[in-house]
C-alpha cells in the first residue's frame, strides 16, 4: 500500500519537526516552501517581505535552549542558553541535516490555495495549487493530508492614528525593522510594549536622539536569568511548581510573581507598570529595558492620541516635537489567505481549531495547523507535540472526538482565556506550556507517568517531577521513545552551565547557613517523593 502523501506548508520550526514526526509515522512529507531556505521566522533577512515574518538582525531567543529544543535533539553544549537568532538558524540546519530532512522539501514554491478534492467526502484528500516563484508556473497537486505550518507572524497589525496621513517622517510596522542602521541622531516613538516594541526602543535608545515607549496598558518585565543567574525557564516550568500553581488563588499568584519582577525594578517608579494583573497579559522579557529608562536612553508615555504633522500628542496630553520616525509594534494578526473560511475561520483574531490544532468541522480529520500558539514558554516543542498526535489522526491510529465535544473544547478554552486575560485581540491562541504540553501528551500516550517511573527509576522519578519540564520527558514512555531521553534529563544542567566556564573559577567555602538552607531542601525533596 502506498503511504499517505502529506503536504507540509512552510519550512520553519513547525515544518521541520513536521516532516521528521511524518517520517516517524511512516508518512510521505512533501514540504512546499515559499523562501529558498529553511527556518522561517528565524531566518534572518535584509529586506522585509509582506506576509513573511522575519526577526531583527541583534534578536536573542526568549526561551532557553533546553526549554526550546525538540525533544531528542538537544541543542549542543556549546551554545549559549539564550541564543542568537544565527545559533537558532545553525540548530534548525543541525536538526536538517541530522535527520535527512531537506530532500523532503521545494523550496520557492508558493501556495496560491488549498481546498477540498472534488471527492474529498470519500478519499479525505486535498487539492492544492501551487505557483513555481522561479518560473511562474502554476500548478494542482493532490495530497492525503495538509499540515499548515505558517504560523503567526507574518500579518501585520496596523492601526491607524488620527492624523497619521499628515506626518511628515517616517511610519513603519515592527514587522519592517530590521536594524538601528539609519536611525542615528533620530528621534523616535515605538508604540506598543510587547517584545518588539521594547526590543526596538533598548536598541535605537544606543543610537538615537531620544527614544519614547509608548504603551496603552504598560508591562511586566521579565528577565531572561532568574535566581543566580539559572535560566528563568528552568526554574519557573516544573510540575511541581505547576502544581502548587493549580492549588494556589489566582490573586496569590499574581502578587508573588509582581513582587518578584518589581524586586527587580519598581514598574510604577519606572512608568512601565501595567493597569492588568501578571497572569492577565503576556509579559515582555527584556534584560536591559530597565536601564535604559534609568539612563534616559527610552522615556515611557502614555498611548498615543493623535499623530501631528512634526510630532505625537499622548493620552495625556503631552507631545513630543520634532518626531523623526514612528514605529507601530502593536503585534500581528492570524491569518490563512490560501484556504477557505469554510475550512479555517478567522474572525477577531480568533481562530476555531480543537486544540489548536484540527477544524472540527471536517468530515475527515486530514487537515492540521501546527504552531499557531502564543504560549508562555517555549514553542517548539508544543509545535512538535502537535505534531506528533496530527500525524497518528492522520494515520488512523488515533481518532478524535465527536464535533460536539471538539466544539465544547474550543468553548471552554476560550471561556478560561476571557476570564483569565486582559480583553483583546492579543489573547486568542495563549497556552501555558507545562500544561498543555502535558494535554496533548496525554493524547499522543506520551506523557510521563511519575507512578511508573518511582518503581523503575526513582532518581529520574523526582527528576521528571522536580527538575524542569524538558521536552526529553515526552521521550521516556509512549510511542516515539528515544533512548537517549534519560541521559539528557539527567545532564540537563550540565549543558547549562558548560558554555558559562570559560574561566575556572574555585566556589567559596559554603557557611554554615547555606549547609542549613542544603538540609532544609533535602527534607523538601523527601516530603514531596513521600508525597507522590
Amino acid at each position: 500500500m502506498a503511504r499517505r502523501r502529506i503536504a507540509i506548508i512552510g519550512a520553519g520550526a513547525s515544518g521541520l519537526v513536521s516532516i521528521k514526526t511524518c517520517l516517524d509515522e511512516g508518512l510521505d512529507p512533501v514540504c512546499l516552501e515559499r523562501t529558498d531556505d529553511i527556518g522561517g521566522l528565524w531566518r534572518y533577512t535584509d529586506n522585509a517581505v509582506d506576509g513573511q515574518g522575519c526577526v531583527m538582525k541583534s534578536t536573542i531567543v526568549n526561551t532557553s535552549k533546553e526549554m526550546m529544543c525538540f525533544s531528542d535533539f538537544p541543542v549542543p553544549k556549546e551554545f549559549p542558553n539564550f541564543m542568537h537568532n544565527t545559533l537558532v538558524q545553525k540548530y534548525f540546519d543541525m536538526y536538517c541535516d541530522h535527520f535527512d530532512l531537506r530532500k523532503h522539501i521545494r523550496f520557492r514554491k508558493a501556495i496560491l490555495n488549498i481546498k477540498p478534492a472534488s471527492d474529498f467526502v470519500s478519499t479525505g484528500q486535498w487539492d492544492i495549487e501551487i505557483k513555481d516563484l522561479p518560473s511562474g508556473t502554476v500548478s494542482t497537486e493532490t495530497y492525503d493530508g495538509v499540515l499548515i505550518c505558517t504560523g503567526h507572524h507574518a500579518f501585520k497589525n496596523s492601526p491607524s492614528f488620527p492624523g497619521q496621513e499628515e506626518f511628515r517622517g517616517q511610519v513603519m510596522h515592527a514587522h519592517d525593522y530590521r536594524t538601528p542602521a539609519g536611525f542615528e541622531g533620530k528621534k523616535v516613538v515605538v508604540i506598543g510594549a510587547g517584545n518588539s516594541g521594547g526590543d526596538i526602543a533598548v536598541e535605537l535608545s544606543r543610537v538615537r536622539s531620544q527614544v519614547f515607549l509608548s504603551t496603552r496598558s504598560g508591562a511586566w518585565v521579565f528577565n531572561r536569568l532568574s535566581y543566580e543567574g539559572v535560566p528563568y525557564d528552568l526554574l519557573d516550568y516544573r510540575r511541581i511548581v505547576w502544581k502548587i500553581v493549580d492549588w494556589m488563588p489566582e490573586s496569590l499568584i499574581n502578587a508573588l510573581m509582581e513582587r518578584r519582577l518589581n524586586n527587580r525594578f519598581d514598574h510604577v517608579t519606572y512608568g512601565i507598570q501595567c493597569k492588568h494583573r501578571f497572569r492577565s497579559v503576556h509579559p515582555m522579557t527584556n534584560d536591559e529595558l530597565p536601564g535604559c529608562i534609568a539612563s534616559g536612553g527610552v522615556v515611557v508615555k502614555p498611548n498615543v492620541s493623535r499623530i501631528l504633522k512634526t510630532g505625537v500628542e499622548f493620552d495625556d496630553g503631552t507631545v513630543e516635537e520634532n518626531v523623526d520616525v514612528v514605529v507601530i509594534a502593536t503585534g500581528y494578526t492570524i491569518g490563512f489567505p490560501f484556504i477557505d473560511q469554510s475550512v479555517i475561520g478567522v474572525s477577531d483574531n480568533q481562530v476555531n481549531l480543537y486544540k489548536y490544532v484540527f477544524p472540527p468541522d471536517l468530515v475527515h480529520p486530514t487537515l492540521a495547523v501546527i504552531g499557531c500558539i502564543q504560549p508562555i514558554g517555549a514553542i517548539n516543542p508544543i509545535a512538535e507535540m502537535q505534531a506528533r498526535w496530527a500525524t497518528k489522526v492522520f494515520k488512523g491510529e488515533l481518532s478524535l472526538p465527536s464535533r460536539e465535544n471538539m466544539v465544547a473544547d474550543i468553548a471552554d478554552k476560550k471561556m478560561r482565556m476571557r476570564k483569565r486575560y486582559a480583553e483583546g485581540a492579543h489573547y486568542t491562541i495563549q497556552v501555558d506550556y507545562v500544561p498543555f504540553m502535558d494535554e496533548l501528551a496525554t493524547l499522543v500516550g506520551c506523557k510521563p507517568s511519575i507512578g511508573k517511573l518511582l518503581l523503575k527509576d526513582p532518581r529520574l522519578a523526582l527528576e521528571v517531577f522536580l527538575g524542569p519540564c524538558t521536552p526529553y520527558q515526552y521521550r521516556l514512555q509512549g510511542p516515539g521513545q528515544w533512548e537517549g531521553a534519560r541521559e539528557a534529563i539527567m545532564t540537563t544542567f550540565d549543558r547549562v552551565v558548560f558554555p558559562t566556564k570559560t574561566r575556572v573559577v574555585e566556589k567559596p567555602k559554603t557557611e554554615g547557613s547555606n549547609y542549613m538552607l542544603v538540609l532544609l531542601a533535602g527534607a523538601l525533596i523527601l516530603a514531596a517523593w513521600c508525597f507522590m
